[in-house]
């Protein structure tokens, strides 16, 4: 799998991100292990996980696999902070005091002294951005953190972080995709500007550009369950629908599935450093290993740009 810089920074991640938000409520300890084996075997790098997803039992189901099962050293890791889950309740806190202790935690939860890539997960209205930025400048300087970032920032969040900031902000991981291309009126310009390089996330549009909700819901899918309905409810109908059915013609027009279209077209946008996908099971992620991620024809990348147009 090919490996990039993320922005003008030394660090590199490979194209895809293995993503972990399911691991813990969608997927269980084994087959977490065949994803991240199945994941390294294919030349991925990059695993992404948070101290929110499933209330930090993702980043324990990852760390009783870090050195038993892959080693430490072949994985880039990365996780968030600013965000938590409590009683059902989501709580943004990104203040010094609440972004360091749920630091600490997550190293102790993943097994290790060091995060590759640790993000601020949301901005937080409620706390000076000089706190929040100081408390990424000493998870660096201490070691704790190799390299520090943002998530879903704003491209003047982002602008604004920036030039604040003592550490550099190398990465800001937001959704994009064919379905969400809003990032490329202010996100990716500021994010070139600045020497930041974008994580995408959900870029196959929440599961809807695999195609497999063109007509109806599959009932072992996200968009029936009680929980992740309404994340995937905005992309099926209107112009989301329309922008899948154009994507689904060209992919029966290369020989090649949605998916792999979906993911080469993000992955080919100017600034894109990696995409995260989240797969819920290990046959999920082996049709997206399955891709060849091959640059897209001119011809085609240009209607699926037009029809997609924000």
């Amino acid at each position: 799998m090919e490996q990039r810089f993320v922005g003008t920074s030394g660090l590199r991640v490979s194209a895809l991100a293995l993503g972990t938000m399911t691991w813990g409520r969608e997927t269980d300890e084994e087959a977490a292990k065949e994803q991240l084996c199945t994941f390294m075997e294919a030349g991925g790098t990059t695993v992404d996980t948070a101290v929110s997803y499933v209330e930090g039992r993702s980043e324990a189901i990852l760390g009783e696999l870090l050195g038993d099962v892959v080693p430490r050293s072949d994985v880039v890791l990365v996780s968030k902070a600013g965000v938590s889950h409590r009683n059902g309740k989501r709580m943004v806190d990104t203040s010094r005091r609440a972004m360091l202790a749920s630091l600490d935690a997550t190293l102790a939860r993943l097994g290790t002294d060091h995060l590759d890539l640790w993000l601020a997960h949301i901005w937080d209205e409620n706390v000076p951005l000089e706190e929040t930025l100081s408390a990424l400048d000493l998870a660096v300087s201490t070691g704790r953190a190799r390299y520090a970032g943002v998530s879903n920032y704003s491209g003047w969040q982002l602008a604004r972080a920036a030039t604040l900031s003592d550490t550099a902000l190398v990465a800001n991981q937001v959704e994009y995709s064919l379905l969400s291309r809003g990032i490329e009126r202010e996100v990716l310009p500021a994010a070139e500007h600045v020497g930041s390089g974008v994580m995408c996330w959900a870029p196959l549009g929440r599961g809807v550009l695999t195609g497999k909700y063109r007509g109806q819901i599959p009932a072992d899918s996200r968009g029936a369950s009680e929980a992740m309905g309404s994340y995937v409810e905005p992309y099926l109908k209107g112009r989301p629908s329309r922008i899948t059915e154009a994507l689904v013609t060209a992919a029966k027009g290369l020989g090649r599935a949605p998916l792999d279209v979906a993911l080469s077209w993000v992955l080919d946008q100017q600034g894109v450093a990696g995409a995260v996908v989240g797969p819920r099971t290990p046959a999920q992620l082996e049709s997206i290993l399955a891709s060849s991620l091959e640059p897209l024809p001119e011809q085609i990348s240009a209607v699926l740009d037009e029809v997609s147009h924000p």
